[in-house]
């Protein structure tokens, strides 16, 4: 909740409204409009996941701009201060998270697969759309309000929160940022109401170093069309995706400006989804082989320009690293909150194990590092809409936020002695989810080089 009463802020009108004094009856409308919106998303966060967040936010149409105005002096408002359609949706998708994926978190685990329900609920709710526009079935917020239902996500399943993150701020972002207007209306849609996709770039050869691509394209001048050669490794979400975004090399000979990205469909000739990995953690979601043998697509699968994939993967990727962020940082409230609840109740010498001055200072620490983790996410993501820079940010938000995570889910299970390294209890888990969080979409080591020549181009 935001730490601001309501009668110390207020909702501005968008400055071109402000600007034209002809405009008040024009001002009226959308002044009922925006109380009607706030109202809607309001009421959506008390019925939880009973209200669809795009059917509630459908009752404003358009992008409305909602600024804030604070009674000390104009202060600029701190980067965890959310506006209330933020908050609106962060409690909807905190209430989703613990009552239809909760109880489903520890059988996904055993049996390593999603439940189907669970990704349908999650279309249904329109969490799979946060920034797609209303009119393509999306919710029309913004890119801090797809990080916070990844967090919250996290906090009970971290394996749906990577499949909500890869969605949003990965493959909606593309196409919304890359896509014609045809490729908008045949897969904007269907990517925010009823089909996953995966972003598929790494390969056997290249992890780290991730434009080594073997992945062809070769022109068909004669039919207008693209043959795919070329296998994908560790896909995200491959088994239950029915888009892929691929990154092929369309001119070797260029190195990677020659590389290039295709939208190919599932039921396409010549994709085959491969053997699924088995892993340490995230078990739930799926990590497979994605591998194209003369798979032949049209022009119109190219999203942006012929050679434009390598910057294209480079922005998205960029972008992407905040959101896994968001999901490291709410492993690790989830880690905090389990054990903290315990130590509160397990009593040992007649005294609660949360009342010992050496658990006080251990949980008063961790608590410190994710704050400091979740400021960082949210400031990342606050300056990635404002068109700011922020790339060596999100470095910084995704290295810190994974670090905390893998410590904060370490000590869950020391603060609950025993029963911590049991499967009841779900703090071995978020211990196993956490160790991914240092190395996909960009290892620990990459995030230091980014920062480090962030760092070094202001003394070049």
């Amino acid at each position: 909740q935001s730490r601001t009463s309501r009668t110390e802020r207020k909702v501005e009108l968008p400055l071109a409204l402000v600007l034209n004094p002809s405009a008040k009856s024009q001002r009226k409308v959308e002044q009922s409009q925006m109380q009607a919106l706030r109202g809607t998303l309001a009421r959506a966060a008390l019925l939880g996941h009973h209200t669809p967040l795009h059917l509630a936010q459908a009752r404003f149409n358009g992008a409305a701009t909602v600024l804030r105005t604070f009674s000390s002096g104009g202060a600029r408002p701190a980067v965890t201060m959310l506006s209330e359609d933020e908050e609106a949706l962060r409690c909807v998708v905190e209430r989703f998270s613990k009552e239809v994926l909760g109880p489903k978190v520890g059988k996904m685990d055993a049996q390593e697969s999603l439940d189907k329900d669970v990704v349908d609920s999650l279309f249904e709710q329109g969490i799979m759309g946060i920034e797609a526009p209303i009119e393509y079935g999306g919710v029309g917020l913004n890119f801090t309000a797809s990080c916070l239902a990844v967090e919250e996500i996290a906090r009970v399943d971290p394996s749906v929160a990577v499949l909500v993150d890869i969605q949003n701020t990965l493959l909606i972002t593309a196409m919304m940022r890359y896509g014609t207007q045809l490729q908008k209306d045949t897969y904007l849609t269907r990517l925010c109401t009823d089909t996953c996709a995966s972003f598929c770039l790494s390969e056997p050869s290249s992890g780290s170093d991730a434009f080594a691509l073997k992945t062809r394209a070769k022109r068909d001048e004669a039919g207008g069309e693209w043959i795919i050669n070329g296998s994908k490794c560790w896909i995200s979400n491959a088994k239950e995706a029915g888009l892929f975004l691929v990154f092929a090399n369309a001119a070797p000979e260029n190195g990677h400006k020659g590389i290039t990205a295709f939208v190919v469909d599932k039921e396409n000739p010549g994709i085959t989804v491969g053997r699924k990995e088995e892993k340490l953690g995230i078990k739930a979601s799926s990590t497979c082989e994605v591998i194209f043998e003369d798979c032949v697509v049209k022009d119109s699968a190219v999203l942006g320009k012929v050679g434009g994939g390598y910057k294209m993967a480079i922005d998205l990727l960029n972008e992407g690293r905040i959101g896994i962020g968001a999901q490291m940082v709410g492993l690790a409230r989830g880690a905090f909150d389990a054990a903290l609840a315990h130590a509160h109740e397990r009593k040992q010498f007649g005294t609660a194990v949360a009342d010992f001055q050496g658990m006080q200072f251990q949980y008063a620490r961790a608590a410190g590092d994710i704050e400091a983790a979740r400021v960082m996410v949210y400031n990342a993501a606050r300056l990635k809409e404002c068109g700011m820079p922020f790339v060596a940010e999100a470095a910084m938000a995704k290295l810190r936020a994974s670090e905390v995570a893998q410590s904060v889910a370490s000590q869950a299970i020391d603060w609950m002695g025993g029963v911590g390294f049991t499967r009841g209890l779900p703090a071995e888990k978020f211990y196993r989810d956490s160790k991914i969080g240092t190395i996909y979409e960009g290892t620990s080591n990459i995030q230091l080089l980014t920062i480090a020549k962030s760092i070094q181009a202001k003394f070049k």
